[in-house]
């Protein structure tokens, strides 16, 4: 294990902001922590650096405690939002920065920046003004400085923040690729489902300085631990129910679980893709109260009478229009009984 967090603790105020922190990242290892703000995921990351002392508990790194080794010789690289580029500095000024700073001779930080800029997208642009390049040549700029020094551990705070939906999109696939082919070992924060599913190999989703549950991008999507994960992924069909068999009692009546469902008083979730429109004289009777296009689909608000709102996906082409009246059907295999 590369990276260890053993009961790590920060209060401040009295309040733990990080609380009894257990946490592993293996080499090479691709981790994301997610959690609204405040969660305590900028904190964990901070501690990690050396730039947040603990309380209590221990930071370890190849199995050493780095209890008061300064951030400078831990040998970990940090990126934050906002670059933190030296604007008086061209680009190779900016990307030699930490290998001037261990020694490197002049040749040697050339090479280094020639060959970086080209893993990173920017080639030939060693000369080029850091305040004449886009948002996203920044990023790349702030990504090869960060890489520059060889770290054991880089650590991205929330990497692509800045940039607009399209560029994230595409440089979260660049990242990845990026840090397969060169081994890296990443711990990355963010508040982007997206970002982080698309590129973490483990996604850590954090709650009041706890970790609320840690698994593949997939178990956790699948899975959600509990109604606070499944509603910060966005999943808002929760609801409480008694399951009994393969059936739960909710308020929207009877609904289908899977087989292996636990039993008793249990929390649902209905994923919109289990929520199947039928017509208006079968299943659960609603009304189409808002219908949202989200590019694949359209999310499609249904109001049942009496009962709490549900969210279905459909193709465009098949929903149905603000005002109308459907019938409602559940599919089991997109139902998950909620721990917790």
């Amino acid at each position: 294990m590369l990276l260890g967090l053993e009961s790590a603790t920060v209060r401040f105020g009295g309040r733990p902001v990080l609380d009894a922190v257990d946490l592993g990242v293996a080499e090479h290892e691709i981790v994301c922590v997610l959690g609204p703000s405040g969660s305590g995921k900028s904190t964990l990351l901070r501690v990690v650096a050396g730039l947040q002392p603990l309380d209590s508990g221990r930071v370890l790194l190849d199995g050493r405690d780095q209890a008061g080794v300064p951030a400078h010789k831990r040998g970990v690289g940090l990126m934050f939002q906002d670059h933190q580029l030296f604007p008086q500095r061209d680009v190779a000024g900016n990307v030699a920065f930490g290998p001037r700073m261990h020694g490197a001779s002049r040749r040697q930080q050339e090479a280094q920046v020639g060959e970086l800029l080209d893993l990173v997208g920017l080639p030939g642009a060693a000369r080029r003004a850091v305040a004449g390049l886009s948002g996203g040549e920044q990023q790349r700029v702030a990504l090869a400085r960060a890489l520059a020094p060889r770290p054991r551990l880089l650590m991205l705070d929330e990497p692509l923040g800045q940039l607009d939906r399209s560029l994230r999109e595409r440089l979260v696939v660049e990242l990845r690729e990026l840090f397969g082919a060169l081994g890296t070992t990443v711990l990355a924060v963010t508040h982007d489902q997206g970002e982080a599913f698309a590129l973490a190999d483990r996604v850590v989703v954090m709650r009041d300085g706890r970790i609320a549950q840690s698994g593949t991008p997939l178990e956790v999507w699948q899975r959600p631990a509990d109604e606070f994960v499944a509603r910060f992924l966005g999943f808002d069909n929760v609801v409480g129910a008694t399951v009994a068999g393969e059936a739960a009692d909710t308020p929207w009546g009877k609904v289908p679980v899977p087989d292996d469902a636990p039993q008793g008083a249990r929390t649902l979730l209905v994923r919109p893709a289990g929520v199947r429109l039928v017509p208006a004289d079968e299943g659960l009777r609603c009304t189409v109260a808002a219908r949202t296009f989200r590019g694949t689909h359209v999310a499609v608000q249904l109001q049942p009478e009496g009962a709490p709102r549900l969210e279905a996906a459909c193709a465009l082409r098949e929903a149905p229009e603000v005002g109308d009246t459907v019938g409602v059907e559940f599919d089991a295999a997109e139902i998950v009984v909620l721990d917790g």
